[in-house]
């Protein structure tokens, strides 16, 4: 069994790990501990001896520390499930090498492309090795890329005890794609000062802010009689949730803002002439953004009901995570150290926001400041994802002088 970071990612794609929304035990599906038996199995194999797989199919482990001083404890953190977006079932990993440009197509559906007009990234990528997948499937980037970049660098650390680093904690989450990766979590347990996820996508960047988010749901109840006998008198429920979506605003949706704009986005409408039902999630890098487009939708609604005088509708409002800058800020040298230790590692480091979330953003404000490392990938949750060999490893390194960067400052 070889241990570069490209053979170790091949093995963990082709394992199954695909969370599922609709189920509610933890984890959402058992495969996803499949994955997580071959990753203890492995941890121990490189001497990781406390490596440990939970109930809730988490792995905890630690990297002894090599120190005298009294270093801070670091975490590296990565999720194991893929997105439910796209199968993730039977991954055949392609890996293209010496990649010359232009559009790559997928061997076994070949009207799937990855278009190098639409990936720019690629033109940083003449002469690497390219990973997808056959184009029947996701590729699973996101986050076995982490992984198995987290997996080398805890080899590479252990076969090397002559480099100085402080105790470094591993935790390898389940179900972060949909939302829950950290739940249950136990931060006594885990022991770490800070931390990183390791789920970002290009190489170099280091991400201290993400959206805060909430999710809303719209219940309406409508007024149902025999259509035979409705005329004046029907006020039908999935007539009015499609009333309520169609008013939302354009301007403010993901398909029309970028970089630091927020959106509001109906992700489920379901519903029957009697009562219906929709979700939205909004999402803002600030508080007050966040309450306003919330503020906008309850008034859109009022509006719509004065149409529809025997229905009522109920807003409510699920917080979901907040932006993990608000918590990073007061712990600059979590970002610090990642910068320079991505410039050693031979990059120019890009500090950046996340338009999302990530375990972070829960770690964060759990108690555990946690920023986010690049791991490599493109294009997730779809037959179009991909990784280069490269890029992860300059992951690998960065983890390593991260190590090291922490012992040095302590």
């Amino acid at each position: 069994m070889t241990d570069t970071v490209l053979s170790r990612f091949l093995r963990y794609v082709t394992i199954d790990t695909q969370s599922d929304p609709a189920s509610a035990s933890q984890p959402s599906t058992e495969k996803q501990k499949n994955l997580g038996r071959v990753l203890v199995s492995e941890l121990k194999g490189i001497g990781v001896v406390d490596a440990e797989l939970d109930e809730n199919g988490y792995i905890y482990a630690t990297i002894p520390g090599t120190s005298s001083k009294n270093v801070p404890v670091i975490c590296y953190c990565s999720h194991m499930d893929t997105a439910p977006d796209f199968t993730g079932t039977n991954v055949k990993p392609q890996v293209i090498e010496n990649y010359q440009g232009g559009d790559i197509v997928l061997p076994m559906d070949r009207e799937r492309v990855i278009r190098f007009a639409e990936h720019p990234a690629l033109a940083d990528q003449i002469g690497n090795d390219i990973v997808t997948s056959d184009g029947t499937t996701l590729l699973g980037a996101d986050d076995k890329a982490g992984i198995a970049e987290i997996m080398t660098a805890a080899k590479f650390l252990i076969d090397n005890p002559q480099i100085k680093h402080g105790a470094i904690r591993i935790l390898f989450t389940t179900d972060e794609e949909i939302g829950r990766g950290v739940d249950k979590v136990d931060l006594v347990k885990l022991g770490a000062d800070f931390a990183y996820t390791v789920d970002g996508e290009t190489a170099g960047h280091i991400e201290d802010e993400t959206f805060s988010a909430d999710g809303m749901e719209i219940a309406i109840s409508g007024v149902a009689i025999h259509p035979g006998f409705a005329k004046g008198r029907m006020e039908n429920a999935i007539k009015i949730a499609g009333d309520i979506v169609a008013r939302l605003p354009k301007n403010l949706s993901p398909e029309t803002t970028e970089g630091r704009e927020g959106f509001i986005h109906p992700v489920a409408v379901t519903g029957s002439m009697e009562s219906a039902s929709i979700k939205l999630i909004v999402r803002d890098f600030e508080e007050q953004g966040l309450a306003e487009k919330e503020a906008l939708v309850e008034t859109l609604v009022k509006k719509v009901m004065m149409g529809y005088p025997g229905s009522t509708a109920k807003t409510t409002v699920k917080v979901q995570y907040r932006n993990m800058k608000q918590v990073l800020d007061q712990h600059p040298q979590i970002v610090d150290n990642a910068v320079e230790a991505i410039r050693r590692a031979g990059m120019q480091p890009v500090k950046g926001s996340i338009r999302g979330g990530t375990d972070g953003s829960r770690l964060s404000f759990m108690g555990l400041p946690t920023a986010n490392l690049f791991a490599g990938g493109h294009a997730f949750h779809s037959p179009l994802e991909w990784v280069s060999r490269q890029d992860m490893e300059k992951a690998v390194t960065t983890l390593v002088e991260l190590a090291k960067l922490w012992e040095e400052r302590a």
